[in-house]
């Protein structure tokens, strides 16, 4: 695992780097002789650039990025079985090398026994305890790429080493640090913007903090591999260096290149996919090649004359089938947990127990090791081969029968190839029968679930939908995605109370979820449960202040309660969100208009008044801006009030009138009639003629028509008081009321 190399002080990439250490081997060293090179090859030339040294990798990455958008699900489902024949094998691979005698069992005793029990409770822990999961979850995305880069830098080494270069301590120092360089790069990709899965943890790290060192990464990149390569080439040549310059390029393209795309085309690079995707089946492609070649001079070494690549492939693959596959299933069937979810913690720590063992294994300080890696030509020199019994390790006895073994295996494969069949169907996502068909070999997986819930919503079966959902969150509470979906299905099904008892079950899986908080408050205010409707609203805000909607109810709230100081904090609350988001949907114009109306109205409550006069006037402008004549109208409606009780009746006046006018654009009769009746009332305080006050409040009436209510109550009331007063005069106003509106919609402000 990564940590300090003992020589020179340089920071080592990763387990498989140690492979580059072969050329400061002691000259005094038990090692294992060997004649001079025959080949620098480990298979020949093809395979080794193509394999061994990546020479695939771009056109592979371009083909598989090209798949995933064209072909999703058969690319899906090729995947899946590559990992099976490829990715799985190799972790299989360090099992084999690490407890395949009991002399190498004893060996690393500390790393094949006491770490690997560590490692399995940590999975028992991660299985009950789902908290810590993204935490180790987390370390083993971002520590893959760090392996990965250990692996092309060790293997770089290895074929300097095996061609006769001899790379000097700066050059070797160079050459790391490039591939250090190429890995913070990532990193730092990784880190930037936040993660968008809830399994990932991220620093968040904005983007004008982050270009600058990626960008100053890669140059370092650049500047150390040409310092590392250049007396080199001058001295050996390119020809004999083509092996270490592919890996440097592999390298480039697994690492620099993807940040270099994101930084061009704001391509986000996804860590799951990145880490776990086809990058992972490339580097275990290589992995196996290495040790293949490793295991075969190792068995011709100690006299084991039967070794077969055929059978130690067969047994990479079943044993990387039993390492990942027959776990998850037992625990999804046997305990009723989320199998997804334990697929993904066996991933986690398999891999972690990996790149541990795989640093304990691969050093070439040790003596066997650096021969057989580096040790060129002819058959090397060993030890006597150890005893059979010993040979089988500690678990021979009990594999020593061949029926025993194959039986194992087969059914090995057997549970492999069932395994592939349910990933097929369960990841069809527009085939619902295939779904089903998946869900009846293991209903305890969400992810087939929700996808269910998914083809039915599209089906128009929405109560089998929801009860998908349901079950999907019954099997995994902790996915909030799908708790989300859930509830709003719910809602859309006009379950309510459901909904509400769904919230509630929710926020104690997930307490600090701004969404769930908003929606509970609103499904407990719908309950008659203000208080608890306002208690969730705050907590929504207190976790997340840029929360709209829960301001906006707040406010609401706080208002009805006469607490306007309250109302007008979260007043401002929202605006300020929406000064900070102009293009989010929840904060458009008109909407921040009316907020602004809101906050005036408190800020002149509590006799802030200046304040007041200013949030009018600005509601008046974004109202123009957005053309809503009846934002604007109520805007100076409530100015003119307020200009009224400051003691400026000509501004009260005029603001009044210019009401009036958008007001009969808005052919909001309502409205209308309440800027009227308002209007009239202020004539009628400020003893202007009693027959425009007649007019005002007699149109008003005619406008609310048959509307009803205690609106047209208290409008009638007004107006058969001013029609008293009037007495005979007002049959004459109801005749003349065209001009008489006229002439009171237009009253100067000197007759005030």
């Amino acid at each position: 695992m990564p940590g300090r190399s003992t020589d020179g002080g340089g920071c080592r990439l990763s387990v498989s780097c140690e492979l580059a250490k072969v050329i400061r081997l002691s000259s005094h060293a038990d090692t294992i002789s060997a004649p001079p090179p025959a080949s620098p090859w480990i298979y020949g030339p093809w395979l080794d650039l193509i394999v061994g040294c990546g020479a695939w990798s771009a056109p592979l990455l371009a083909g598989a990025i090209w798949l995933t958008q064209t072909h999703t699900h058969a690319w899906v489902v090729a995947f899946y079985l590559l990992a099976l024949a490829f990715n799985y094998p190799h972790f299989m691979a360090t099992i084999y090398r690490a407890y395949h005698t009991r002399a190498d069992f004893e060996k690393y005793k500390i790393f094949t026994l006491h770490i690997t029990l560590l490692l399995v409770l940590t999975g028992i822990i991660l299985h009950a305890s789902y908290q810590l999961f993204p935490w180790v979850f987390t370390l083993y995305i971002c520590w893959s790429p760090w392996h990965y880069s250990g692996q092309n830098y060790g293997l770089l080494m290895m074929f300097a080493r095996r061609t006769g270069a001899e790379a000097t301590p700066g050059e070797r120092r160079s050459i790391r640090a490039a591939f250090v360089a190429s890995y913070l790069m990532l990193l730092a990709s990784f880190e930037t913007g936040g993660s968008t899965d809830p399994l990932i943890l991220s620093l968040g790290l904005a983007a004008k903090y982050t270009l600058p060192a990626r960008l100053v990464l890669a140059g370092a990149f650049a500047v150390f591999l040409f310092f590392g390569f250049r007396r080199l080439i001058q001295r050996s040549g390119v020809r004999a260096l083509a092996a270490p310059l592919t890996l440097a390029l592999t390298q480039f393209i697994w690492f620099v290149v993807p940040t270099l795309l994101e930084l061009h085309a704001q391509y986000q690079i996804p860590q799951t996919r990145y880490s776990s995707g086809i990058l992972a089946i490339l580097h275990s492609a290589q992995y196996i090649w290495i040790t293949s070649y490793y295991q075969r001079r190792e068995a011709r070494a100690t006299g084991h004359a039967g070794w077969r690549m055929t059978g130690y492939f067969l047994t990479l693959v079943a044993g990387g089938i039993a390492l990942f596959i027959p776990g998850p299933w037992i625990v999804s069937r046997i305990l009723h947990f989320d199998f997804t979810t334990s697929f993904l913690i066996f991933t986690a720590v398999v891999n972690i127990h990996h790149f541990i063992l795989d640093g304990a294994l691969w050093k070439l300080r040790d003596s066997r090791i650096s021969g057989m890696l580096i040790g060129r030509g002819g058959k090397p020199q060993a030890s006597p081969a150890p005893s059979r019994s010993a040979e089988r390790g500690t678990g021979g006895r009990l594999f020593s029968s061949p029926l025993l073994r194959w039986s194992v295996v087969a059914l090995l494969f057997l549970w492999g190839g069932m395994d592939q069949i349910r990933f097929a169907l369960g990841t069809h996502e527009a085939n619902l029968p295939a779904l089903i068909s998946a869900a009846r070999m293991n209903p305890y997986d969400s992810v087939v679930q929700a996808r269910i819930a998914f083809a039915q919503t599209k089906a128009g079966d929405r109560s089998a939908a929801i009860d998908a959902l349901e079950r999907a969150v019954d099997v995994n509470p902790h996915d909030s995605r799908a708790q989300q979906a859930c509830a709003r299905a719910l809602l859309e099904d006009g379950r309510y109370q459901d909904a509400y008892d769904r919230y509630a079950k929710m926020l104690q899986v997930f307490p600090r979820d701004p969404n769930a908080l908003v929606n509970y408050g609103l499904l407990a205010a719908r309950f008659g449960h203000p208080d608890e409707a306002m208690d969730s609203w705050e907590k929504a805000v207190t976790v997340d202040p840029n929360q709209p909607n829960a301001h906006l109810y707040l406010a609401a709230a706080f208002d009805q309660r006469g607490e306007f100081a309250a109302a007008a904090r979260h007043w401002g609350g929202f605006l300020r969100f929406a000064a900070a988001n102009p293009d989010d949907p929840a904060a458009g114009i008109e909407q921040q208009a009316t907020a602004t109306i809101q906050l005036a109205d408190d800020e002149s409550r509590i006799h802030r008044t200046d304040a007041a006069f200013a949030g009018y006037r600005s509601a008046i402008g974004m109202a123009e801006r957005a053309n809503n004549t009846k934002v604007e109208s109520l805007a100076l409606a409530r100015l003119a009030d307020l200009q009224e009780k400051s003691g400026d009746v000509k501004s009260a006046a005029d603001t009044y009138q210019r009401g009036l006018v958008l007001d009969a654009k808005s052919a909001d009769p309502h409205d209308e009639a309440f800027d009227w009746f308002n209007y009239g009332q202020f004539l009628r305080r400020h003893d202007l003629p009693e027959d425009l006050v007649y007019a005002c409040v007699l149109h008003a009436e005619q406008l609310l028509g048959n509307a009803g209510g205690t609106d047209l109550e208290t409008v009638k009331a007004v107006r058969r008081q001013v029609e008293g007063h009037l007495g005979k005069k007002a049959d004459a106003s109801r005749k003349d009321l065209p001009a008489l509106l006229a002439r009171a919609g237009e009253l100067p402000t000197q007759s005030f």
